[in-house]
């Protein structure tokens, strides 16, 4: 029978996660069961919520201090019949998680879809490999860009900065997430300039930089401004997937006149993920979902910067977007915030090959500026790729010695 089973972490006072498990699966599916009568029993067997695991963790000093009191924390695993949800994302979640969010003492850690299910999400349009064709890029991971202090600028300060960044030779520039609809630099003619500036730069180098524009407005006008935007030949959609919705997402990703991967930014799932006694995993929400609604890009904290995410949630998430799953292509993960050329091997070695190395500071930031900055960035990634140090890749670098001198390298610290 299609299904999908949830995980939870469950916190219980009571200390009977087997009743808590049972409660779960009976509250969110048929309410109660041994007291209908034998007839709808039968009738709503196909319906009701099934426990699949519980599992007891050690106590935990640190969960006792948060809830003021001895606490048995436990893993749960409930399946839901699909029979009770129509096949779309925002059913899923309020079936498995909806009433039960706001028990305060329960983490959605994962979901898993039956075959049948998971069919019915196709997930990128794009994914990895689509975007190294698009590019012609296969042999590295790729740099990425943001645009600095564009609010209440003109297009000609955003044309300078595109085109800064592209004669850096980053492979991505994406407009800021709070760059909306505005009079100074409208959305249809900042993928004009976008176009003009970094087809100059092409002509002039060789080096083809893309431009991630923000796709903003009421959500009844995304699907026709995407395809406007294709009209006027974006390269990519950059998205607040998290301030319109993962349904959004999926239907601007399955939208086959959209033909334009979609980049995912995480704003406002903070809202969400990061109790470790409540709310949704990283993993889950920026990595599996993300990927299942359609990204071909998912951007989320760094493990390194000033909000940072433990390290072990960050690998989790890029496990989530490049895990092998059949009939899904994989998403590029994007860790941001926090990053300078200093960190790139070790990106290198926490990302790996698919994945983009995402700046804003530390491009910007770079005492030779935006076009030092990309330079920084594309020398030590070729360093890290033919297997030289930082160190020794700087000597012949001026760029990157630059950036080292200023913000330093792990190789330093080590």
């Amino acid at each position: 029978m299609s299904e999908i089973i949830a995980t939870y972490l469950v916190h219980d006072k009571k200390g009977n996660l087997e009743k808590k498990a049972e409660g779960i699966a009976l509250g969110l599916t048929v309410g109660s069961w041994t007291d209908l009568p034998l007839l709808d029993q039968e009738q709503l067997k196909k319906h009701k919520g099934r426990v699949v695991h519980v599992q007891e963790l050690e106590q935990s000093e640190k969960v006792n201090s948060y809830f003021g009191s001895s606490i048995t924390r436990g893993i749960i695993q409930i399946a839901y019949p699909s029979l009770n949800f129509s096949n779309d994302l925002p059913a899923i979640l309020t079936t498995v998680f909806g009433k039960l969010s706001l028990d305060g003492e329960i983490k959605l850690i994962d979901l898993e879809f039956s075959s049948e299910l998971k069919s019915l999400f196709p997930g990128p349009k794009f994914g990895v490999e689509g975007i190294r064709e698009l590019t012609g890029v296969t042999n590295r991971p790729y740099v990425m860009s943001i645009f600095k202090g564009v609010i209440g600028r003109d297009l000609a300060f955003l044309e300078n900065q595109l085109r800064e960044q592209a004669l850096g030779g980053v492979d991505f520039i994406k407009d800021d997430e709070i760059l909306f609809e505005n009079p100074l630099t409208p959305f249809e003619k900042r993928i004009a300039v976008g176009k003009r500036v970094l087809e100059e730069v092409y002509e002039n180098t060789g080096h083809r930089a893309r431009y991630a524009v923000n796709l903003t407005g009421r959500t009844f006008e995304l699907r026709e401004k995407a395809k406007r935007a294709v009209d006027l030949g974006a390269d990519i959609l950059l998205f607040n997937v998290f301030a319109y919705g993962l349904d959004i997402l999926q239907s601007l990703a399955e939208d086959e006149s959209i033909k334009i991967p979609i980049m995912a930014h995480p704003a406002v799932s903070g809202a969400t993920t990061p109790s470790e006694f409540y709310g949704i995993s990283n993993d889950l929400l920026l990595g599996k979902l993300v990927r299942y609604a359609g990204a071909d890009f998912s951007l989320f904290p760094s493990p390194y910067g000033s909000v940072a995410l433990p390290k072990k949630e960050a690998l989790g998430i890029r496990d989530s977007l490049t895990r092998v799953e059949e009939g899904m292509k994989a998403s590029l993960p994007v860790p941001s915030a926090g990053i300078h050329p200093g960190l790139v091997p070790q990106l290198y070695q926490d990302f790996g090959l698919d994945s983009v190395i995402n700046a804003g500071g530390g491009i910007h930031g770079h005492a030779s500026g935006a076009i030092g900055g990309g330079k920084a960035f594309r020398q030590a990634v070729d360093g890290v790729r033919l297997g030289k140090s930082l160190s020794e890749q700087a000597e012949w670098n001026p760029e990157l010695k630059l950036a080292i001198e200023q913000w330093g390298s792990l190789e330093d610290a080590k």
